[in-house]
């Protein structure tokens, strides 16, 4: 499954320290490229790097200010743990600041990775094939999928900050200037533009690599969001993007690219065998030690007795109260990707008992759709008020059992793919909806017959099929509104959230649980403080000191 972690011995994610630093001109290694195996480290480096970033991986990249400034998940303060700095509650009261700590981390992560595509585009360029010990065709494509996977910070950056520097070779130049929004979009679109085809196409052997499919999911992603980063919008050019990908032109991972069957395939331990499945960040537990990061972002302090594994968390991440609710009852997702009241243990079926001295020490974990101190009876509702139980939890992705169990009276042998469970960046089914999208806003934002097949398509798969008949969409009922709405049911914890909300109107409009409407200035994070300090030619965004 994966060449990307048995070939990567070099730095680990643990040297992503120094967060105050000048991070342009960081190099990776000297009198390096002189065989192969030594060029292929270097291309795989930033992949074990994006591990940091863009998965909720227990630092401070991406995906945490994606989702945790949006409608759908909190880390509220449970007790005594949580508070942390009040940073989790000023990202969801959108109230964070110029000199916040964790969005400089974010920018320096996610900064740190291009520069670790720049310094083996840079090297790949200038060495000869003789040198490296490879043929030109696969120095082309190394250098392709590298210049596409720079496109991937960049795009996310732009996400985040708006308006950012473009820096393509390594302490060159050592203190770049902030260029606009329109002008970064450009520089993406054309560097996927111009190495997407000399990539290569998808394979086994690609997985949790950029591939051609990566970029054209990235075409999607920029053309969808062109009227929010640039002002003109690109629908057509969404279409076109979305259809290379929904019309198996490019192939897929696993031989032709389509929409798993269930809502389970993408998510399980033996996920590298998805259809649907367009980028991820690929783990391999068994054979290189490469495991999931995101369980300390979710998991409870005693999870590990509820699936059977040995891994724990922080208790820190929950489902904001309501969401819960709008899936029905009848929705194969809201009991397959969430977990809410009485929990119990993987092994014999007996009470799951939280411990460790909190407010339900030695009593059965119950995971509630409220956040509020239960136990003492209290009504109060918000970011400081929770306890050890708060929130509905997260179980869209599965790491397996580690153990042997038994589940509604049936034994459940040890998984031997446990802890093995990639992260999808890009799947089939975004790519479904973003199409669907484009049709709608194409046409004064009403759904056509072709936008409510491709949505109709998704959803089926979470209900049976005698429940299924009276959910499906109409193109009187399929809504840009309800769009929005199945959006978060289908992509929750998936990093998409606050991008969504901003491109329907209403990340900066809208109330939320005990959040109210923020100023529009908040649809950008600020360009940290400590970056500006470093490097004077750094311009601020709009409203931030």
């Amino acid at each position: 499954m994966l060449s990307v972690l048995v070939a990567t011995p070099m730095l680990l994610l643990n040297s992503c320290s120094k967060l105050d630093q000048p991070i342009y001109d960081q190099l990776i290694a000297d009198n390096f490229y002189n065989n192969k195996n030594e060029v292929l480290s270097a291309v795989l480096r930033p992949y074990t790097h994006a591990n940091a970033w863009v998965t909720p991986s227990g630092q401070d990249g991406w995906w945490r200010p994606a989702e945790l400034s949006a409608d759908q998940l909190a880390w509220p303060t449970k007790g005594r743990h949580g508070e942390d700095g009040g940073k989790w509650k000023r990202l969801h009261y959108h109230a964070w600041l110029s000199d916040d700590g964790p969005l400089n981390n974010a920018w320096v992560l996610m900064y740190w990775g291009m520069g670790l595509c720049n310094d083996p585009i840079g090297n790949l360029e200038k060495k000869s094939i003789v040198e490296m010990g490879i043929t030109q065709a696969e120095k082309e494509a190394y250098i392709a999928e590298l210049k596409l996977l720079r496109a991937f910070h960049y795009l996310k950056l732009m996400d985040l900050f708006g308006n950012i520097p473009i820096v393509t070779q390594v302490g060159i130049p050592a203190k770049p200037e902030t260029q606009p929004r329109a002008a970064v979009f450009a520089f993406i679109e054309k560097e996927i533009k111009e190495n997407i085809e000399k990539a290569p196409k998808p394979s086994r052997n690609m997985i949790g690599r950029m591939t051609q499919a990566g970029g054209y999911a990235m075409l999607v992603e920029l053309y969808l969001n062109a009227q929010t980063w640039t002002g003109t919008a690109r629908w057509d050019d969404c279409i076109a993007a979305a259809n290379k990908l929904i019309n198996n032109e490019v192939g897929g991972q696993n031989g032709n690219m389509q929409l798993d069957p269930n809502i389970t395939d993408p998510f399980k331990p033996t996920n590298d065998l998805s259809k649907e499945v367009i980028f991820s960040i690929a783990y391999e537990f068994a054979k290189a030690s490469f495991q999931p990061s995101w369980t300390g972002e979710f998991f409870h302090f005693q999870q590990d007795q509820i699936y059977g594994g040995a891994r724990n968390g922080n208790d820190g991440i929950v489902v904001v109260p309501g969401n819960f609710t709008k899936y029905e009852n009848e929705d194969l997702r809201k009991r397959t990707w969430l977990l809410e009241g009485e929990m119990f243990r993987f092994d014999n079926g007996q009470p799951a008992l939280a411990r460790g001295g909190n407010e339900y020490d030695g009593q059965q974990i119950v995971f509630v759709d409220n956040i509020r101190k239960n136990k003492t009876g209290s009504t109060v509702s918000n970011m400081s008020e929770g306890e050890e139980n708060s929130g509905v939890r997260f179980n869209k992705y599965k790491l397996g059992n580690q153990t042997a169990g038994v589940v509604g009276g049936v034994s459940i042998p040890a998984d031997p793919n446990y802890n093995n469970t990639d992260w999808n960046i890009y799947r089939l089914t975004w790519v479904y909806f973003a199409k669907a999208e484009a049709l709608m806003r194409k046409n004064s934002g009403n759904a056509t017959a072709e936008a409510v097949q491709l949505i109709n398509d998704c959803k089926k798969r979470a209900y049976t099929d005698a429940n299924w008949a009276t959910r499906a969409y109409t193109t009187t009922s399929l809504t840009l509104d309800e769009l929005l709405n199945e959006r978060g049911r289908e992509f929750i914890f998936e990093g998409f959230r606050r991008n969504d909300l901003i491109r329907f109107g209403k990340f900066h409009t809208e109330s939320w649980w005990d959040h109210t409407p923020s100023a529009a200035f908040r649809t950008l994070f600020p360009i940290p403080q400590v970056q500006r300090t470093l490097n004077e030619n750094l311009a601020q965004n709009p409203g931030y000191n």
